[in-house]
């Protein structure tokens, strides 16, 4: 099974408190899911391989530590998961971004990918695919096909929710590679309306920071 992280830090579960309320409004919204976006980076990059460089200090040389080779490439999909790049950026800001588009058909409900635009060297770095909901999973699956076709199969490949649902956690683990995939998110709740909303959720991610779909 792919490695689910679910966490538990007290400043990400108060900030996910206050997304949840329906009396948050769209400015404060926004800066939550990019704060709780920062706060995740943080435990997501965790175990970025590191090289040893020298530096000149002000006192002497010394041996010190840097990250190594290629290093992330993070994808959000559109729309809602651009509220979480400016949080992961504001830590790694060498991160090269690309972005794939998808819309859920309203009378499938399945996601259908409209747009897709992937830096070149995608396939040589790690991957954060980035939405704050992760429903039903199909999403994250179609995205994750993009990125192989358009982009190359990526070494490895981080899927960052705000909120998953037990449902999409067990379709990305069937439906991605295990041992190169990784689960992160902020909280698990375990239902699915009849129209693929999570409960308790949040609502529509993008409608909440972005306004209503036209």
């Amino acid at each position: 099974m792919s490695i689910v992280h679910v966490m538990d830090h007290p400043l990400i579960q108060h900030k996910l408190s206050l997304m949840r309320d329906q009396e948050t409004g769209p400015k404060e919204f926004r800066e939550l899911l990019n704060e709780i976006s920062m706060l995740m980076a943080y435990e997501v990059t965790r175990d970025l391989p590191l090289k040893t460089i020298e530096i000149e200090t002000p006192i002497c040389r010394a041996q010190t530590q840097v990250i190594a080779g290629k290093k992330l490439a993070i994808v959000p999909i559109l729309r809602a998961g651009l509220g979480m790049v400016d949080g992961i950026m504001s830590l790694v800001p060498a991160a090269k971004v690309g972005h794939i588009g998808l819309y859920r058909d309203p009378n499938t409900l399945e996601p259908v990918e409209y747009y897709c635009k992937l830096p070149a060297d995608a396939q040589e770095r790690e991957i954060l695919l980035v939405d704050p909901m992760l429903a039903t999973g199909s999403s994250l699956v179609l995205a994750y096909k993009a990125l192989c076709e358009k982009g190359g199969t990526p070494k490895y490949t981080h899927v960052a929710a705000v909120i998953a649902s037990e449902q999409g956690i067990d379709y990305v683990q069937k439906n991605m590679p295990r041992k190169t995939t990784t689960i992160w998110a902020a909280a698990v709740d375990e239902e699915l309306t009849s129209r693929c909303y999570i409960v308790p959720g949040i609502g529509d991610a993008g409608d909440l920071a972005y306004g209503e779909k036209v």
